[in-house]
């Protein structure tokens, strides 16, 4: 009787240590598996971001604040250069509030809005690209512009262009 208690003790030992076996296997298979996706995931978001990076190099190029050239034609003027970003911004988007209209769009508003401009890049210490519209109608100018020694600007529009309207 105590043998084959021995016996059954055996068996079921075996069997245990087989289930586990079987369930380990499956287990470590399973996260090599993930381990693999994870990986192959891994590369391919180092691969993304590598072109995203390149993109937004590239979008840099002509941007005033990465323009080290420009930035160092403001600071032999004597003009900070922290400030002198927000303060071009702000100076352009002044004139949005000027009565009447707007005195650097060549264009009249043709709905009951008022020519306003809404984006603007410094490409560099002497240009300007801005978009404008009136809330129908929109368009984009190229702008030249001067900081004066007394810090007022001087704005001369080179090139405007007014988008046709769409029918949709």
């Amino acid at each position: 009787m105590k043998s084959k208690i021995y016996l059954y003790l055996f068996v079921f030992t075996l069997l245990l240590v087989l289930f586990m076996y079987v369930n380990s296997k499956s287990i470590i298979e399973k996260y090599e598996k993930d381990i693999t996706t994870a990986k192959e995931r891994v590369e391919r978001y180092k691969d993304s971001i590598t072109v995203l990076r390149d993109d937004n190099l590239d979008l840099m190029y002509f941007n005033l604040e990465h323009n080290e050239d420009a930035l160092t034609y403001f600071e032999n003027e004597g003009i900070d250069i922290s400030s002198l970003i927000p303060f071009l911004k702000d100076e352009l988007y002044k004139l949005n509030e000027v009565k009447g209209e707007h005195p650097l769009v060549p264009y009249v508003s043709m709905t009951d809005g008022k020519i306003m401009i809404n984006n603007i890049k410094f490409l560099n210490h002497k240009w300007i690209i801005a978009d404008f519209s009136d809330g129908k109608y929109w368009g984009e100018l190229f702008l030249t512009y001067e900081i004066n020694k007394d810090k007022s600007l001087n704005y001369k529009l080179v090139e405007h262009f007014l988008y046709p309207p769409q029918n949709y």
